[in-house]
């Protein structure tokens, strides 16, 4: 909180605070841990209470999501048949089981990060549809029901979460963007250099402010639409890419879709149910195979040299390695150099926390041009996974025709270019350089009555930039690669199988 307040305040400088009319806010999905007092709590074993929340990415929870999903819960359909790992019931779980005098006997409140920083701007203990419907499995639908699931929480042994009406885990609900309390508190408002009761909105995860932010944009006048290619709402997919990858895709009716998140009822578009995909790591992918190549240090210094990023400078020894071998495309640099890319798991479709990265095509070499090429095929594995994620949503009733891409990802061209190519699709890239942060302004805008909705909001404040096309000269090529990417999952199990077996 303490650097939000900081960039605010920076933010503010020689403005005009009358002028705000109403904040949001967006965080990851980190689980917050407070006491009866509002005070940290530990959820690390060192027992240090600065270290009150768990990362949205902490796997420690892999026993306790297993116990969960052999309940075969009816909330679990509602999360794409089984819960993840990097979602709150496990994490409360693991918990209880392992820092119950430390952590759980004390605790008075948990928060997902989003509505903790709400609490902390407004002290209301409301939290957002988001969070709750995405990571805790409360239940929403068209009907108006909104409530948690009390077999659910006895059923996994934390049922005294159920007291004063879900105190600790909230009992008040709102939709993103609806009024939170009174606004800002006169605390809050001096830290942040803004008026006491500007109004604050029902906050929302980081990555579905993003697709907020991207979404919605008009290119009625673009020749996508021209050229007579569909572009409703529901057959667009956001693309939040940064050190994880979401995918977000909304529909009218609930859509299944085995291994992707949701269908979540009004999570991210009111009145739209959303399906969540993604990847536990993309960027973070892309810099561990980099930084742990031996080459690494001579690329980053070259690119020094140039005045550029490690990330350019590996681009362009790619286009000039591709003209040296006369190759049509630099994509046909990894015909017999392949990559699965979960280091960190699948989280989506085959959600399977276990699954491990693979790589086939090494040799003794380690000069920058196998850098470089290496670079290549983990940009082209995560944009098959992305594939992977899109084949299964369209095989369950999406209908996905464009890419609406934002994050720190979209910014690098290799990475876009090779999404359109493997996909097939056109990717809209956001006028505005940084979309989660349109996104909670979209929040704002409608907790202060700016727009009656957020669809409102959306309309007026998503703007389109460029458009990336596929290209067709490595439809083929990437046709092929697919088959391979596929295969390699298989033969991960299928290794796993043997090794199984009895000695």
């Amino acid at each position: 909180m303490f650097q939000c307040c900081n960039r605010i305040m920076e933010a503010m400088q020689g403005q005009d605070s009358e002028k705000v009319r109403g904040i949001g806010f967006d965080a990851t999905c980190s689980l917050v841990a407070m006491d009866t007092n509002f005070q940290p709590i530990t959820v690390s074993s060192s027992g240090d209470n600065n270290r009150n929340i768990i990362l949205w990415m902490d796997h420690r929870a892999h026993e306790q999501a297993n116990l969960i999903n052999s309940t075969n819960h009816d909330v679990l359909q509602y999360v794409g048949g089984t819960v993840s790992l990097e979602m709150e019931p496990p994490k409360l779980l693991w918990l209880k089981q392992n820092l119950k005098a430390e952590c759980w006997d004390k605790a008075g409140h948990f928060f997902d990060l989003p509505d903790f920083l709400t609490w902390k701007a407004t002290g209301a203990l409301s939290r957002s549809l988001c969070s709750v419907v995405c990571k805790w499995t409360y239940q929403a639908d068209r009907t108006g029901r909104k409530e948690w699931s009390d077999s659910f929480w006895e059923q996994i042994g934390l049922g005294e979460l159920k007291e004063n009406n879900y105190a600790k885990i909230g009992s008040t609900v709102l939709s993103p963007g609806e009024p939170v309390g009174s606004g800002l508190t006169n605390q809050a408002a001096s830290e942040l250099g803004l008026k006491p009761g500007t109004p604050v909105g029902a906050s929302i995860i980081d990555a579905h402010a993003g697709g907020l932010g991207v979404v919605g944009a008009d290119i009625s006048s673009h020749s996508l639409v021209k050229a007579g290619k569909e572009d409703a709402i529901t057959t667009r997919l956001a693309l939040i890419c940064g050190t994880s990858s979401c995918h977000m895709a909304i529909s009218t009716q609930p859509t299944f879709v085995p291994g992707v998140w949701g269908p979540y009822f009004s999570a991210m578009v009111p009145g739209y149910w959303l399906n969540e995909g993604g990847q536990s790591a993309s960027g973070k992918l892309i810099d561990h195979v980099l930084e742990t190549h031996p080459a690494y240090r001579m690329a980053q210094d070259e690119a020094d040299k140039g005045g550029v990023t490690v990330y350019q400078y590996l681009h362009n020894l790619l286009q000039t390695m591709a003209a040296a071998q006369n190759l049509s495309s630099p994509a046909e640099l990894t015909r017999d150099f392949h990559i699965w890319p979960d280091f960190h798991g699948n989280r989506s479709p085959l959600a399977d926390s276990s699954l491990k990265g693979m790589i086939s095509g090494l040799s003794l070499s380690a000069v920058v041009e196998d850098l470089a090429v290496l670079y290549l095929a983990t940009v082209q594995a995560i944009a098959h996974g992305t594939r992977h994620i899109i084949s299964s949503m369209d095989t369950a009733g999406h209908c996905i025709s464009t890419l609406y891409a934002c994050g720190g990802l979209s910014k690098n061209p290799l990475f876009v270019q090779t999404h359109a190519d493997v996909t097939g699709l056109p990717i809209v890239l956001p006028k505005e350089s940084e979309s989660v942060l349109i996104g909670a302004s979209i929040l704002g805008a409608r907790a202060s009555g700016l727009y009656p909705t957020v669809q409102d909001a959306m309309h007026a404040m998503c703007k389109a930039g460029d458009v990336i096309q596929p290209d067709a000269r490595v439809k083929q090529f990437h046709d092929n690669k697919h088959r391979v990417f596929l295969r390699m999952v298989e033969h991960q199990r299928e290794y796993r199988q043997i090794m199984q077996q009895p000695q």
